[in-house]
């Protein structure tokens, strides 16, 4: 079968790093690290797991930070290669082991794609496992598949970006009948901003700041208002068509491309904070919202969440996959400041049950609390890769949200 794969062949490293500032395409290109290429498909490690046949695969950020080598070398220790990328999915089970439990064939599905003790095979789990926090697992790189955090960043599993990967029992999730493909491989990056949202909701008297209007931010919204808190929303959203989305979805106020001076005087008036001039630099803000995602991940959209958030309030960062360089960590101290990461998804408290995070996004998706569809704007045949990543990469041009590579549901070609 046809697969996207992540090697890691430090030649092409270098080589694709050296030229990338000219052409961008050369990351995936003929010298590239990532590659499509013939491969056989994944074996079941053992009887508890399950083949899944991809419907749809998501081109998630992080994917894109990897085949652009824009991402953390550290995680690396936790990635085996070579990797078929892709960990948002949907898709219907094709093979199930001996014991794996009620899990039918035909069975459509979404994926958890955390690989922790459980899937890799612990009968005692973690620490962090034990505590409903299998986003925090300590064994990664242990147990019954290879180093991998989540399916797609794993060698023995496969990942979305190709026709078949493997899966655990306990990674399943039964598609609910009214829930469309399109919404369920939604529930992935959904579930990512349940995760943190879900622990700490904003109150219906509080304001939210939520910086990006791709589909983290957009998420995030949809999370505070599935959720059911009514909390006062203002979202910073660059481009016209991820501020019709955000208003869609529940924000009360969009800013749209405002920086500088502009966006202090704006964002001072809408939570009541005032400005003072220091002797040097920027302008320290007195006040701000009650809570602020920054779901943009990069120097200015930290910074930015930093200084918009009021004394005693939290900034969530939910984009960002590495430190950038060049923040003043001065308002961490100066307004006491709980500055939380967030990583995939854990076991939550919703409404009397204890569920995972992705099954909170697929309740919410079915009671129709929640309609994601809509972000789904642009699919992909694997063969159109190269158009596929440059759409991502051209936002502005193309109006992307989220992107997905399509399979034909009785296609057996592998594309």
């Amino acid at each position: 079968m046809k697969a996207l794969q992540m090697t890691d062949s430090i030649p092409r490293y270098v080589l694709s790093k050296a030229v990338s500032r000219a052409r961008t395409q050369v990351f995936w290109g003929k010298t590239g690290n990532l590659q499509l290429r013939e491969i056989d498909p994944p074996k079941l490690p053992n009887d508890e797991w399950v083949r899944v046949r991809t419907r749809y695969g998501g081109i998630c950020g992080s994917d894109i930070g990897t085949l652009t080598l824009h991402a953390s070398t550290t995680t690396t220790v936790f990635t085996s290669f070579p990797f078929t990328l892709g960990h948002e999915n949907v898709g219907m089970v094709s093979e199930v082991g001996s014991f794996a439990g009620d899990i039918e064939v035909g069975q459509r599905v979404v994926v958890n794609p955390l690989l922790s003790c459980e899937p890799r095979g612990f009968d005692e789990p973690c620490a962090m496992c034990v505590q409903g926090d299998p986003q925090l697992c300590q064994r990664y790189d242990q147990g019954d598949v290879s180093a991998g955090i989540l399916i797609g960043f794993c060698r023995d599993t496969s990942g979305s970006w190709s026709r078949e990967f493997v899966a655990h029992r306990s990674q399943i999730i039964p598609v609910p009948e009214h829930v469309t493909d399109k919404s369920a491989v939604m529930s992935e990056p959904f579930a990512g901003t349940i995760h943190p949202v879900i622990r700490d909701l904003p109150g219906d008297d509080q304001t939210v700041l939520i910086i990006g209007g791709g589909v983290m931010g957009l998420c995030t919204i949809a999370a505070i208002r599935g959720l059911g808190s009514k909390a006062r929303i203002v979202a910073i959203a660059r481009h016209p068509f991820q501020a019709q989305l955000a208003s869609d979805l529940g924000a009360d106020v969009i800013i749209g491309r405002m920086t500088g001076k502009d966006l202090e005087k704006r964002l001072g008036e809408e939570f009541g904070a005032r400005l003072l001039k220091p002797v040097l630099g920027a302008n320290v803000i007195v006040g701000g919202a009650d809570y602020v995602y920054d779901c943009a991940g990069t120097a200015s959209s930290l910074n930015d969440a930093l200084r918009y958030a009021g004394p005693g309030s939290k900034v969530v960062l939910i984009g960002l996959a590495s430190l950038p360089r060049g923040i003043d960590w001065t308002p961490i101290w100066l307004n006491e400041l709980q500055v939380q990461g967030s990583v995939c998804y854990g076991i939550e408290d919703f409404e009397g049950q204890r569920m995972s995070s992705m099954d909170v996004a697929l309740q919410l998706m079915a009671d129709n609390r929640v309609n994601l569809e809509p972000l789904v704007t642009h699919t992909f045949r694997l063969d159109d890769y190269a158009t596929a990543f440059e759409t991502v990469l051209g936002k502005s041009r193309s109006g992307v949200i989220k992107a997905v590579f399509e399979f034909d549901p009785d296609d057996n070609a592998g594309r």
